[in-house]
């Protein structure tokens, strides 16, 4: 199971106003650096929790079907199936019907299945799932608790910019940060 991003966000769940609202910044000398915290914050938070916070395109790489049938899909919230490719032993793509599938998006992981999938002739990355994923296409789609760990995620990588260069954020998070982001983890047994 591999996932590549296909089509990133095109927003981010904070406004520049908002963090520098945060951090009691009036001036626009650091303008720079807070977006680039922004999105620093943003991907950290994604990475930890296995959730995507503005809408965003993704696609699944597998090498065969699950043998329940069952595809779990570990980016949520889910929000469509846009197309199920499958190669041949040619190399030649196939569409797969979406006609007749199931689809749990509200789940963590989401669940595909489908109807009676034609095998893949190739044996690395046959099958690819294109779908896509997000709370919505503006920060106010977010939930507010994640909004309330990026500010205060932002806040710490702000304060020890000079110590940590930017290429090297997050060098770390900050006290209160991991009981925020505690209910949207994905627990597995």
């Amino acid at each position: 199971m591999t996932y590549a991003l296909i089509d990133p966000p095109l927003a981010e769940p904070l406004t520049l106003a908002e963090v520098k609202a945060h951090l009691r910044l009036d001036g626009g000398e650091e303008d720079a650096l807070l977006l680039s915290l922004i999105t620093t914050a943003r991907t950290f938070l994604e990475s930890e929790t296995g959730l995507c916070l503005i809408a965003q395109s993704w696609r699944l790489y597998l090498d065969r079907w699950q043998t329940d049938g069952v595809i779990p899909i570990l980016k949520s919230p889910l929000q469509a199936i846009l197309s199920v490719t499958i190669y041949d032993a040619d190399g030649a793509a196939v569409d797969v019907s979406l006609e007749d599938h199931l689809l749990d998006g509200v789940g963590r992981p989401a669940r595909l299945w489908l109807r009676e999938p034609p095998s893949p002739g190739r044996a690395v990355n046959g099958i690819e799932i294109d779908f896509s994923a997000g709370y919505g296409e503006a920060g106010t789609d977010v939930p507010d608790t994640l909004k309330r760990a990026m500010l205060i995620h932002i806040g710490h990588m702000f304060a020890f910019r000079g110590v940590i260069s930017a290429e090297q954020q997050p060098a770390g998070v900050p006290d209160g940060y991991e009981r925020l982001i505690a209910p949207f983890r994905m627990r597995r047994l």
